[in-house]
């Protein structure tokens, strides 16, 4: 058996690799695991009720969701198999953003994962439509109360709509983060997703015998197309409920692997570092050593491990990495990455510690995934984002001399286009068909993709020098003392940057300096602070940055930038229009 639409992923899981505990989510404190082939019936009992409701093919339902779970998964499927399109809506949206997709994708209905949701949504204005709640919620119809069995009339409706729909029929619009303007609605059929999950299942190393974490959230098209991949293995997924959670989950779970962004390695390193920090003197000095050799891990691509490192890892994984790694559920395999730039240290360092770590690219126009390292010998080159995926063409258009320009991409996993928006859908595209991916990078050690840059994010400096941001910020944040960075410098002498401090850090480095803590805002005038950061800038300019790209001036902030306050977009990313109009004193 194959699948070629994603609803039938579900009846391919219970051919190939039925579980009894194919989904699990927390209700009440207790994990509530459900089959493949109860999640089937629960499909089909949604899929009646929703027609019952009268609800029919070719309408649009928006899902607002704080977290994955079963039921997400299950309401997903039951909407595309009679042909209706879900519409994730980011939990961090703002409100103008939520009232834009409800009008820009006609919304006859929302799904929301609990009273917070409902208030979100509602603070985007009124809304007409039906609004159904997964967990119980006043006000508001629970689900429980709008599916129902499936007799075999409903049963019949279910095949017919089932039989009509195509693999090149659209499945889902997912709003892109939106980091200037109002977010685009990108409409990607079943045969997009599916070519996706294909191409990544021969690369990923995943299986039935294997449980994975999910806690990303799934208005993501990243997440959601690894849970279908999952699913397509045969591997449990157990749903988180925040981050937040996520180290004593990380314990009950105990799963081998898991997605995530870079900010949650960055986070579990900080981690490691306040044990590091409360430990005795010569346990402190082990700890030291031991990062400093899992931070030169020698294994990239096909580079032989020395076998003096060989020895000495051994020793590290037995003395400290197999305590961190038990705080991980012990069982931890493999970690993937995208939606921004990771470390290549932290890659190096959880590998070290038998967690392997790869980093990607990809957009939500292409399903995501575009380039992917891989697990194998040979397959990996931290600080790149791999090679690309099988059945995905790249292309580096308009190369310099470095072999730098724009990455294009053509394949079965690129979208059919924006949503009302065919201007912008034909602008997406080159005359011979190869979607425009508006971030430039270049190839190195023959095949293994790097990003450099976002095209409309370049600036020049009065000296008549480009500077690419987000590879300055990238190198900025590589010190443990900054959180987030902006870079500009459009006809300005140099770049310059406004910098968040990682407060928890630096408190901790001014208790062990002596200096009296009293608030992040106070703090950022200490003159002792304002000299240690210019010492980490001016190291960073000297160590990781050209001439053209080092920072001259920089301003610190104690701002949070968050999704929530509008500051960086649902993937984390900066959205650059509203911090400079911000900073722009």
């Amino acid at each position: 058996m194959d699948f070629t639409r994603l609803f039938d992923i579900l009846e391919y899981q219970q051919k190939r690799y039925p579980r009894k505990d194919a989904f699990s989510t927390r209700v009440n404190g207790q994990w509530q695991p459900v089959g493949t082939e109860e999640a089937i019936d629960d499909r089909n009992w949604w899929s009646a009720g929703l027609l019952q409701a009268g609800f029919h093919k070719g309408q649009h339902i928006g899902v607002m969701a704080h977290c994955g779970s079963t039921q997400w998964i299950i309401a997903d499927a039951a909407m595309m198999q009679i042909g209706i399109v879900p519409v994730p809506i980011h939990a961090t949206a703002r409100p103008d953003e939520i009232a834009h997709i409800i009008q820009d994708a006609a919304l006859v209905a929302v799904l929301v994962s609990n009273a917070d949701m409902l208030a979100k949504l509602r603070s985007a204005g009124p809304f007409t439509g039906k609004i159904i709640a997964f967990e119980h919620t006043e006000g508001v119809m629970h689900w429980s109360k709008l599916v129902c069995e499936p007799d075999e009339h409903y049963l019949q409706k279910i095949t017919y709509f089932r039989d009509l729909i195509q693999p090149g029929d659209l499945a889902t619009i997912l709003y892109t983060s939106g980091s200037t303007g109002q977010p685009k609605g990108v409409m990607l059929s079943h045969h997009n997703i599916v070519s996706n999950i294909k191409s990544v299942l021969a690369i990923v190393p995943v299986n039935s015998a294997m449980t994975a974490l999910s806690f990303l959230p799934l208005s993501h098209i990243l997440e959601r197309t690894v849970c279908y991949l999952y699913q397509a293995s045969g591997t449990g997924i157990w749903f988180a409920e925040s981050v937040e959670t996520l180290p004593q989950i990380l314990r009950e779970v105990r799963p081998h692997f898991f997605t995530a962004v870079p900010r949650i390695l960055e986070r579990s390193y900080e981690r490691l570092k306040e044990i590091r920090d409360k430990s005795g003197f010569l346990q402190k000095k082990l700890i030291n050593w031991a990062l400093s050799l899992g931070e030169r891990y020698p294994f990239s691509g096909g580079e032989a491990m020395p076998i003096t490192y060989r020895l000495q890892l051994m020793a590290a994984r037995w003395l400290v990495f197999g305590k961190f790694k038990r705080l991980m559920g012990g069982r931890l395999q493999g970690i993937a990455v995208g939606a921004a730039a990771l470390q290549p240290k932290l890659g190096r360092l959880f590998s070290a510690m038998g967690v392997d770590v790869r980093e990607g690219y990809g957009l939500t126009e292409t399903s995501p995934v575009v380039a992917f390292n891989r697990f194998e010998p040979g397959g990996v080159h931290f600080g790149t984002v791999g090679i690309p995926a099988p059945g995905v063409e790249v292309r580096i258009a308009d190369a310099n001399e470095q072999g730098e320009g724009e990455i294009q991409v053509r394949g079965h996993n690129v979208m059919l286009g924006y949503l009302n928006l065919p201007n912008d859908t034909k602008e997406k595209f080159t005359d011979d068909g190869w979607l425009r991916t508006g971030d430039l990078g270049r190839f190195e050690y023959k095949r293994f993709l790097k990003i450099t840059g976002r095209i409309s994010e370049i600036f020049k400096t009065t000296s008549g020098k480009f500077v690419a941001p987000a590879f300055v910020e990238e190198q900025l944040r590589t010190s443990p003392f900054i959180e987030h960075a902006l870079v500009y410098g459009l006809n300005q002498p140099a770049a310059n940057a406004v910098i968040v401090p990682d407060f928890a850090y630096l408190e901790r480095w001014c208790k062990e300096h002596k200096i009296h803590w009293t608030s992040p805002e106070f703090m950022l005038h200490n003159p002792k602070i304002e000299k240690r950061f210019r010492e980490e800038v001016n190291t960073i300019n000297e160590t990781l940055l050209g001439q053209a790209d080092q920072i001259r001036h920089f301003k610190l902030v104690a701002d949070a930038w968050t999704a929530e306050n509008g500051l960086l977009t649902p993937s984390l990313k900066l959205r650059r229009n509203l911090l400079m109009e911000k900073y722009a004193n």
